[in-house]
């Protein structure tokens, strides 16, 4: 009997609902800091994808200044690593691959540029043209 009631006043473990309420609680507070780290996590893509296009803007100019033009439209940005037959060609102008964006989709170019004398640009996050937010377009015209 005694050690019965020693149980009794001392219970071990947790009720079944106080772990419902203690998971809802887990749940309130993940929805509510969840959004806000997911929008960081946006924000600092678009930041890297603006640093990745003015590194590429940048060797896209060194090419430009040792060819004496920038890559035409069928080269890309491809001809920045590897030399397909172009004189005066002094690469590679990147130290690896022309990377993807944070996104993992390929940097577009254009030559001739419609906001400058060529273009370098992502489609964000839904890899369409146009779009707000994570979706908004990045460019080296920007």
């Amino acid at each position: 009997m005694l050690m019965e009631a020693k149980n009794l006043k001392n219970p071990r473990g947790f009720s079944l609902l106080e772990l419902l309420v203690i998971i809802i609680i887990f749940l309130l507070l993940g929805s509510l800091v969840g959004p806000k780290l997911f929008s960081r996590q946006d924000k600092v893509r678009q930041k890297a994808a603006r640093t990745q296009i003015e590194r590429l803007m940048v060797a896209v100019e060194a090419f430009r200044l040792d060819v004496g033009r920038y890559p035409t439209q069928e080269e890309g940005l491809a001809a920045l690593v590897t030399n397909s037959g172009i004189d005066k060609w002094k690469g590679a102008y990147l130290k690896k691959a022309v990377p993807y964006d944070p996104w993992v989709n390929p940097y577009h170019y254009r030559n001739p540029g419609e906001h400058g004398a060529v273009d370098i640009y992502s489609y964000g996050k839904d890899n369409q043209p146009g779009g707000k937010k994570e979706n908004a377009d990045l460019g080296s015209w920007e």
